[in-house]
């Protein structure tokens, strides 16, 4: 009777694999799946390249200087796009597959309800990446320090914002865990360049050498705001004369400006016999006699 009853059912599954019916029904939402799935990865990348051709016109516009803002809302559109054609895509596929679609909804409301306050931390990161976006706290390309992380904005998303560090690490943190934040791409930065020299050194000459060097500066560093100012002497101490040079430039170009600036400088005293403070080390010898020698 067993044999018999497990005979019938191998027949009827056999029968049903076989049915020209069953086939045509996966052949046709097969094709119908691949059509989709194709069509939204050509939607989501022509409609990513259209939204980056638009800003990238937009950005190339003298109407318009907020190049910063542009990038932002540009990778934000694109993600919304991507978020938006798949999951399109997604409920395109369950009606084919003949998946209740109402009844998947209302179950997920259900289960939506259960979970809403376990999602409270994930609406949180959601509005507060709305408020970073509108209130324009920081951009695409602004480098800036979040807690520990700091670098280059990279992406900021409505979940999360990403930060590629200077030696190469990515930080991605949630929008709803970013408190204080210091941006150092919105002001022009400020250098204070500090030069030893000796106390017996020509300083009215030295004076003059450099500020004719620094009114030649802007022609060449195009970063440069305005002339550099020779400060003047800071410090006196045992032989040494700090003298301080202060520079204003673009947003987070002040570092090659001030390398620049010592580069020069150094080369302009060594040329004009001015000369420089250098380390002093103090040798004493076994009768107590000092002996100095420059490191």
């Amino acid at each position: 009777m067993m044999d018999w009853f497990s005979e019938r059912v191998l027949s009827n599954i056999w029968d049903k694999l076989m049915s020209e019916k069953l086939w045509e029904t996966i052949i046709t939402a097969s094709i119908k799946i691949t059509v989709i799935l194709i069509a939204s990865w050509l939607a989501v990348r022509l409609g990513k390249k259209f939204i980056k051709k638009v800003f990238l016109m937009r950005m190339r516009s003298p109407l318009d200087h907020s190049e910063r803002r542009q990038k932002t809302i540009s990778k934000l559109l694109q993600s919304v796009i991507s978020y938006g054609v798949y999951f399109s895509a997604i409920i395109a596929i369950l009606s084919i597959l003949n998946i209740k679609i109402a009844g998947l909804l209302a179950g997920a409301g259900i289960v939506g309800l259960a979970i809403g306050f376990g999602a409270q931390s994930l609406v949180k990161d959601v509005i507060t990446g709305f408020f970073i976006i509108f209130e324009d706290q920081f951009g695409v390309g602004d480098y800036i320090k979040i807690n520990a992380a700091e670098g280059t904005v990279v992406e900021i998303g409505l979940r999360t914002t990403k930060i590629n560090g200077s030696t190469g690490e990515q930080f991605i943190i949630p929008n709803g865990s970013i408190g204080d934040v210091v941006n150092y791409s919105v002001n022009n930065s400020k250098i204070y360049i500090d030069l030893q020299m000796t106390t017996d050194a020509n300083f009215e000459r030295a004076e003059s050498i450099i500020k004719k060097y620094l009114d030649t500066l802007p022609e060449i560093h195009k970063e440069l705001v305005a002339v550099p100012v020779f400060l003047g002497v800071q410090n006196v101490k045992g032989t040494e004369v700090t003298i301080r040079i202060a520079a204003e430039t673009l947003p987070q170009q002040q570092y090659g400006v001030a390398r620049t600036i010592r580069r020069d400088v150094t080369k302009l005293f060594d040329e004009n016999n001015i000369p420089m403070a250098h380390p002093k080390m103090m040798f004493y010898g076994v009768n107590g006699n000092e002996e100095g020698r420059n490191e």
